[in-house]
């Protein structure tokens, strides 16, 4: 598990400005995104590419094991339209923004393009006890918000990637902070959790 004050420190760390600015122009961040788990850069990320991502950045066995089951058994058919399905059940990265479901933030477009407007509603709506993070009840309630009638697989998506989020994430106060919501949406939260447990590790070797 990652420790909370190690996400403080890349908290205080992010340029906000800058890394807004970055997600605003960048065609297609979602892509972005999904390539952390290409763990092999070939351009498909199959389940145990998947599992190996969620261990880089501090997931349990458990945790990794679910949702590379979740993740690719959702994703793959989708983001290989027209071709027969796999059994290993590959993601195309460069098709992933097919594969967003239903009933969540609308951070990302259609097209997988990161829309400020709407990462900002997610503090403005629902950021009650503070005006930069969201309490775990908040972020149930947001969830709960952007559910969309009879979206089952949205909601079960939604809460999973949220939930994970929260696990890994949470200062020691409970809290998800903007800034580690913000760097999620592009991937460069998880390229940091990568490098600092891997450091970690290389210091308890030491």
């Amino acid at each position: 598990m990652v420790s909370s004050s190690k996400s403080e420190d890349f908290q205080d760390g992010v340029d906000g400005d800058s890394l807004r600015s970055t997600m605003a122009t960048d065609q297609n961040v979602l892509q972005k995104h999904a390539a952390f788990f290409d763990r092999n850069h070939d351009g498909l990320v199959y389940p145990w590419e998947t599992f190996q991502g969620f261990r880089a950045i501090g997931a349990g066995y458990l945790l990794s094991m679910a949702g590379a089951v979740f993740i690719n058994l959702s994703l793959s058919g989708t983001t290989r339209p027209g071709k027969f399905p796999s059994l290993l059940f590959p993601i195309e990265v460069k098709n992933i923004q097919m594969g967003k479901h239903g009933s969540d933030s609308g951070v990302y477009d259609s097209e997988g393009r990161f829309i400020p407007s709407k990462f900002d509603e997610i503090f403005s709506k629902y950021a009650r006890t503070h005006t930069n993070a969201l309490t775990s009840d908040e972020l149930m309630a947001m969830l709960k918000s952007n559910r969309e009638p009879k979206d089952y697989k949205g909601w079960i998506g939604s809460w999973t990637e949220w939930k994970a989020l929260y696990t890994l994430c949470k200062d020691e106060n409970g809290l998800l902070r903007r800034e580690t919501i913000k760097a999620v949406y592009d991937g460069s939260l998880f390229e940091h959790l990568e490098r600092e447990r891997a450091a970690a590790k290389a210091k308890a070797t030491a």
